[in-house]
């Protein structure tokens, strides 16, 4: 009898350790071998180290879980306790979110951690408004022009078939004259194979994620913009966790978002010499085609100024001051 309550004791010892455990979903469009899924994979870890098996953070990279448009809404839904997004995803919603897919604004990693500098505490004033919270940021490469054939212009673009993902990609195609198609991520092999486009503007490391190099001969090293992915957490499920559990979340944010940018810094100088070893030529922009891009970029901040008021103006004269 005494055996029997001691076992029934210890299962049920067990049964509170494993009771106690908080699992948290994590979606992300991007596959899991990419620079930014393999620091959430890290990010993860350290999370799960740090509380002593406390907070076990699960990543489903590649879209398994949520399509990349639906992430946002499935955080702030708490269907998903934290999310990683692309922010220029979300302009339509809110314009501040798009700053970093302005071309030509920000076109190298110290002027974009410039302006991550300046959008910051907007992004953090809007996520605590819709619920949530921003735990870290990391920017993709700089953004280049895949194309099927060699262009010496602008004009060279007109009528291309353009990948189109964010309302900036949308818009530069409309202003070159292109014709835009809205293609996910996971979806861009595909899209690239069937004819379906024929070029887009992207990092050196999704050309690779994608084997661009099968379909695409052409990349424009035009360090047009670095746009940002977000990982953000649902702040009810984060202020569920227990005082020590929330530090050990924000000092494994906090080192995911330094180790991240250095490997943005490194996948993009691999990738690039990966994509030329595969074929591909790595061109640098002509003065007419930078010029040309110039002024869409020019445009561009001039519109969307005019929709983000006085908020983006004040995130602009911050960004020009730093």
């Amino acid at each position: 009898m005494k055996l029997k309550l001691v076992l029934t004791a210890a299962a049920l010892t067990l049964g509170t350790t494993a009771f106690a455990q908080t699992k948290w979903d994590l979606p992300a469009a991007y596959p899991a071998t990419n620079f930014h899924s393999e620091n959430l994979a890290q990010f993860a870890a350290d999370v799960e180290k740090g509380s002593g098996g406390k907070l076990k953070i699960t990543v489903h990279a590649n879209g398994a879980l949520f399509k990349a448009p639906e992430i946002k809404r499935a955080v702030q839904g708490g269907q998903a306790q934290a999310g990683e997004i692309l922010l220029a995803n979300f302009q339509n919603e809110w314009q501040i979110f798009g700053a970093d897919g302005l071309p030509f604004l920000a076109d190298s990693y110290d002027q974009s951690m410039k302006l991550y500098k300046a959008q910051k505490p907007f992004l953090e004033k809007k996520f605590g408004e819709q619920g949530m919270a921003l735990l870290y940021s990391v920017p993709w490469p700089p953004q280049g022009i895949y194309v099927k054939k060699p262009i010496t212009s602008g004009a060279d673009l007109k009528g291309v078939k353009w990948r189109a993902y964010s309302p900036s990609t949308a818009r530069i195609a409309e202003l070159v004259g292109a014709q835009p198609v809205t293609v996910q991520a996971a979806e861009l092999s595909q899209a690239m194979a069937t004819g379906v486009i024929e070029s887009y503007m992207s990092s050196g490391s999704t050309g690779m994620d994608t084997k661009t190099y099968e379909s695409i001969k052409y990349f424009y090293d035009t360090q047009a913009w670095l746009p940002k992915n977000a990982v953000i957490v649902n702040k009810a499920a984060f202020d569920a966790l227990d005082p020590a559990t929330r530090q050990v979340v924000l000092k494994a944010a906090a080192d995911a978002e330094v180790r991240g940018l250095a490997a943005s810094k490194k996948t993009n100088t691999e990738s690039l010499e990966k994509l030329k070893a595969n074929g591909m030529s790595i061109v640098p922009p002509s003065a007419q085609l930078k010029a040309d891009m110039k002024k869409v970029g020019d445009v561009m901040l001039k519109e969307w100024l005019e929709k983000a008021g006085p908020e983006g103006k004040a995130l602009i004269d911050a960004f020009n001051k730093s």
